[in-house]
């Protein structure tokens, strides 16, 4: 039985650093109060981000998998790794989402897998349209189009004011990664 009586649509956004991050706070939550949480990683290929060890310590009631070929996409130039990954990732989510088996399904980077056209939109307001009404749905990535984020219920925008990329300062373990 689901903790959410009413679960609804929403989508973290925009230019800005903490969409994951947001996400996976919600999730930290929602696993403290007993729920069941499964993300899905659209985009990211690498085994050694700090997330997938550190969800590892709330399972079973919260799951990670990640789906994404190596190195960047480019807008057009869709290469057939990244393509397939997202494709397999879409599948899982559908599972997992139409299962009802989990109160949260999060799609990390769904909508950056979106706007590279690795997937269909058509196929994601499909699967939003069938999802169980107690299953909880966020969604996240840049460039959220204006027909998805009139489709969810909740849509928050990180907006960018300044960064220490621009400063040369890498990717940090544990912060950015």
């Amino acid at each position: 039985m689901s903790n959410i009586s009413q679960g609804l649509v929403q989508i973290y956004t925009g230019n800005g650093k903490g969409k994951t991050t947001a996400t996976f706070g919600l999730a930290i939550r929602a696993v403290g109060h007993g729920f069941r949480v499964y993300i899905i990683q659209f985009m990211k290929g690498r085994d050694d981000c700090g997330e997938l060890e550190g969800l590892k310590r709330l399972q079973p009631e919260c799951r990670l998998e990640h789906f994404g070929g190596q190195g960047w996409v480019h807008k057009g130039e869709h290469q057939e790794e990244h393509i397939h990954a997202a494709h397999k990732g879409f599948l899982r989510a559908q599972e997992i989402i139409l299962s009802g088996e989990w109160d949260i399904v999060i799609l990390d980077e769904v909508v950056n897998a979106l706007w590279f056209e690795l997937i269909p939109e058509s196929d994601v307001f499909e699967l939003l349209s069938k999802k169980p009404s107690h299953v909880e749905v966020v969604l996240t990535g840049r460039n959220a189009s204006q027909a998805l984020i009139e489709r969810a219920d909740l849509v928050t925008e990180m907006v960018l004011k300044k960064h220490p990329f621009e400063q040369g300062i890498k990717a940090r373990l544990g912060i950015e990664y």
